[in-house]
């Protein structure tokens, strides 16, 4: 039986590619996105009472890790890309249906002439443009669960690392964008298994190249460049 699925709304971030974003939604609460909705969606009536919820789940397509065919263990980055674990265990992209589930924390709701009414997001996880497939309201009563454990990822560690960014550098970037950027290089966009001190890495975020290098659990903010 073949299932249709449409594109409802695309993601507005700070990431125009996949590295650098939080590998979890809700890791660095100070990220800023828009969900903005396609033109068949645009009616205000579909989002009547979404206000009333602090926090909202999106469904959404890993659009930048399609594949043909699918593995049915995968190597979770947390686990230092050697040790795999079944697909459906795991939150990796490569999966059979290439289906993404994030929380994010509804901030506002907005109006505007151009796109209709659009939603302003916290903490998500998504890259600019990515398809969203669905949007759910978080229900506490019914979606919180103090009580549960996170198999391996309970005993993969933190991974946070100390940024040094100076201040120079910093003060190129927008004010509203620093605590964001200073949230994102502290999650470590490393792949797990790149531990090169002297490699410089690089990371694409609302429009600046932002390079690094990481020694031992130091991020060192080198160079800051407008794309």
């Amino acid at each position: 039986m073949d299932v249709s699925i449409q594109v409802i709304a695309r993601m507005r971030s700070d990431f125009p590619c996949k590295f650098g974003i939080p590998r979890q939604s809700g890791l660095v609460e100070s990220l800023r996105s828009t969900i903005v909705f396609e033109p068949a969606f645009r009616n205000p009536d579909a989002l009547r009472g979404i206000e009333e919820f602090s926090h909202l789940w999106l469904i959404w397509q890993f659009s930048q890790a399609l594949r043909q065919g699918w593995s049915p263990t995968v190597r979770p980055p947390r686990l230092g890309g050697n040790t795999r674990m079944g697909v459906f265990a795991t939150r990796s992209p490569f999966r059979p249906n290439s289906l993404g589930l994030s929380s994010v924390r509804l901030l506002g709701v907005e109006h505007t002439e151009d796109f209709g009414t659009v939603l302003h997001v916290g903490g998500a996880d998504l890259m600019d443009g990515t398809p969203i497939f669905d949007i759910k309201p978080y229900i506490p009563y019914g979606d919180c669960h103090p009580e549960a454990t996170g198999g391996f990822t309970d005993r993969a560690g933190q991974f946070l690392l100390q940024v040094d960014f100076p201040a120079r550098l910093l003060a190129m970037l927008p004010e509203e964008k620093r605590e964001a950027v200073l949230g994102v290089l502290s999650h470590d966009p490393r792949p797990s298994y790149q531990h090169q001190p002297d490699r410089v890495y690089g990371l694409s975020f609302a429009g600046y190249d932002i390079r690094f290098t990481v020694q031992e659990d130091r991020l060192t903010v080198r160079e800051v460049q407008k794309i």
